[in-house]
């Protein structure tokens, strides 16, 4: 092999293994998760909201009484949407009471996407992750 081959692989042998080192040390430093991780279970339960149990009626007459988990961020937005009880209240009852029973049989996604979008529309500080029915009675 000819002394310029010979350097080239060894050249990019060394940047490939500094590279690595590289993505390893930032990853561990800033803590961000590059491979994938998900958070732990500990802090989506510290940084998650549980609204209060609503009851409101539906437009065929039947009532629900529905409850929320909100996933959000981090601190800031954990802390911004208990401040926002009150509006969290008026999107669910507003995107309730045009529904019918069936309606929320099966369509409880479709109002967890509407009220995360919602939700994010109004945060200042971080977002709203994901949003879980947590209960559900229809009467």
């Amino acid at each position: 092999m000819s002394r310029l081959v010979k350097t080239m692989i060894t050249s990019l042998a060394v940047l490939l293994v500094g590279g690595g080192i590289v993505v390893v040390i930032v990853a561990n430093v800033t803590g961000n998760p590059l491979f994938g991780e998900k958070d732990s279970i500990e802090n989506l339960v510290k940084h998650s909201y549980e609204t209060p149990e609503i009851t409101t009626d539906l437009s065929d007459g039947t009532f629900v009484r529905i409850q929320f988990q909100i996933l959000t961020d981090g601190k800031k937005a954990f802390n911004e949407i208990t401040h926002r009880d009150f509006q969290i209240k008026n999107i669910i009852i507003k995107e309730l009471s045009p529904m019918t029973q069936e309606d929320v049989k099966t369509g409880l996604g479709n109002m967890e996407k509407v009220l995360k979008n919602k939700l994010n529309e109004l945060m200042t500080d971080g977002e709203v992750v994901d949003v879980y029915t947590i209960s559900k009675i229809l009467q």
